[in-house]
């Protein structure tokens, strides 16, 4: 069952109770249904739900761009659809839009692309709220001593840190913020590294302070960012470093991670030790495998001792949508269900094999994360399409337009990896399922990967993770963990990260060409929106753009 705590009731039952006054430009966000300021923060319990337990409003979301994952046109799409894992192909006269899945697909988004926009403007907007929140939490403080209150700073700090996290992967070269009331002329482009920098020092601060709770289980920390999160987000910061510390990222020349050192518990070590000392902290909380992979996606999925941080999912009590399902599933298979569907995303050729899909050598995972052949309703019974005969996907059919063609609306494997809620409302997005973003099967494969980079053996972590579904042991190779990657987070909105990290991200895949010029890496950031950047004429456009 759902968690009652309270501060996800007050994120049903009670709108936003501040008002950012003046900031300027892109970063103003205006107040809604405001109370005075004295109304909303006059005690350390309102000064809770006003400036810490409100931010969580934006985990989620049920509209275009909002939330870290559930919606469209985001970044899930941004980190999923520009990638060799899944395809959103152009079916007749659906699923064109002009032009924008395939310009994902492509790489070919702009400088004035509506959906990266919003992105920005949504990651930013939360960035706003938290800074307004600690300045609230600070003014709160001059007068009171409550013991609460070094938690709830740090908690909002982190929140914020995760906040440039997303930022910072997507966009490189960004505008570090960390006040409401900052005026356009003031705000200018900080390097990748110096935000890179903020964040890890950010999260190392704050992490001591934050409760050592899982954040996945239902009771008072539900949904909430605690330790064992702010130190998931560090391993992902040190994995990546040499990506994030590299401030000409088109120039052919990375930092080398054995040359990047963080302090860890007063000792200096390099970004593959860092993550691996990050990873062990995580362990040390009791996280471990499900011995049941699907037991992480499924409804009512509080319980997994798997998943780390999650989006809380209710239709009675959350407005969270889950959009993937919906938006995969053909139209017929989705009616069968007593849900809707849009007849959409499938997985890409490249995915398939990969996944070893139609030989002897299939992943398990694969019927997990994917429906493919022959479709079959809850009860088993074959589900058919208008003209009465059998509903079949049909994987290898998959291209980027196949409009006209006889598996138009039936080419592409589809979504299947979380448990169908057959209680599931407005069809099928209101779900009880919570949206899965980190999980310890990750930590298992970043550890494998930072030892494996750091010249060791990282076979222990990989086969860890691949006996849990009873896959054959591998060599912890790059390539094998690059591989391992795809097959454990098909549709979790990982592949855009990890390519840029495996240096495959702009090679050249079925239905996609490389662009010229992109072999030095320029489409690994996302362009500053054409329109932000006017509002600021003394910013740079990223280069190649």
């Amino acid at each position: 069952m759902k968690s009652n705590s309270i501060f996800y009731s007050f994120c049903i039952l009670v709108t936003l109770c501040w008002g950012i006054t003046s900031c300027d430009g892109f970063l103003k966000e205006k107040s809604r249904d405001a109370l005075p300021e004295e109304e909303g923060y006059s005690n350390i319990s309102e000064l809770y739900l006003n400036a810490v337990a409100s931010l969580y409003n934006y985990i989620g979301g049920n509209a275009d761009s909002q939330g870290l994952q559930g919606t469209g046109r985001g970044i899930y799409d941004l980190n999923t659809f520009t990638t060799d894992e899944a395809i959103m192909p152009t079916r007749g006269g659906d699923w064109y839009d002009g032009g924008f899945w395939q310009g994902l697909f492509l790489h070919k988004w702009g400088v004035n692309n509506d959906a990266i926009q919003a992105t920005w403007e949504y990651l930013y907007k939360v960035i706003m709220l938290s800074n307004n929140s600690l300045e609230h939490i600070e003014t709160y403080a001059l007068t009171h001593s409550d013991a609460e209150l070094p938690g709830y700073r740090a908690e909002v700090r982190a929140f914020r840190a995760m906040y440039y996290y997303y930022l910072m992967d997507l966009f490189g070269r960004i505008p570090l913020v960390l006040h409401s009331n900052v005026a356009s002329k003031d705000i200018v482009l900080s390097e990748r590294k110096n935000v890179f920098d903020f964040v890890v020092r950010e999260l190392q601060e704050t992490a001591p302070l934050l409760p050592a709770q899982f954040s996945n289980r239902s009771g008072n920390y539900y949904g909430r960012l605690t330790r064992p999160v702010a130190y998931f987000l560090l391993a992902k910061l040190a994995l990546n470093a040499e990506i994030y510390t590299d401030n000409n990222w088109t120039d052919g020349v990375r930092p080398d991670g054995k040359n990047i050192f963080f302090e860890v518990d007063g000792t200096t070590i390099n970004a593959w030790q860092t993550a691996e000392a990050y990873c062990d902290k995580i362990t040390a909380f009791g996280y471990r495998l499900e011995p049941d992979y699907t037991a992480n996606f499924a409804v009512y999925n509080e319980s997994s001792v798997e998943n780390i941080f999650t989006v809380p999912m209710s239709k009675t009590l959350y407005t969270n949508q889950m959009q993937y399902l919906f938006r995969s599933r053909h139209y017929n298979h989705a009616k069968a269900l007593g849900l809707s569907g849009e007849n959409g995303s499938s997985a890409t050729i490249e995915a398939l094999q990969t996944f070893g899909y139609d030989t002897d050598l299939q992943d398990p995972r694969f019927d997990f994360c994917y429906y493919a052949g022959t479709v079959y309703d809850l009860k088993g019974n074959v589900v058919k399409l208008d003209d009465g005969t059998v509903l079949v996907y049909e994987p290898w059919k998959v291209k980027l337009d196949i409009s006209d063609e006889p598996y138009e609306k039936t080419a592409g494997a589809r979504m299947k990896k979380y448990e169908i809620d057959d209680k599931a409302m407005k069809d099928g997005k209101l779900m009880e399922n919570d949206i899965v973003l980190f999980r310890y099967a990750d930590v298992l494969l970043m550890k494998s990967e930072a030892k494996v980079r750091d010249g060791r053996d990282g076979d222990e972590e990989l086969n860890q993770v691949r006996a849990r579904v009873g896959a054959p042991e591998r060599v912890a190779t790059l390539e094998n963990l690059l591989a391992e990657r795809q097959l454990e987070f098909a549709w979790e909105g990982w592949r855009r990260q990890d390519l840029i990290r495996f240096r495959q991200f702009t090679r050249t895949y079925s239905s996609r060409p490389q662009l010229p010029d992109e072999e030095n890496g320029y489409t690994t950031v996302f362009p500053i929106p054409e329109k932000i950047r006017q509002m600021n004429p003394g910013w740079e456009q990223h280069p190649g753009y």
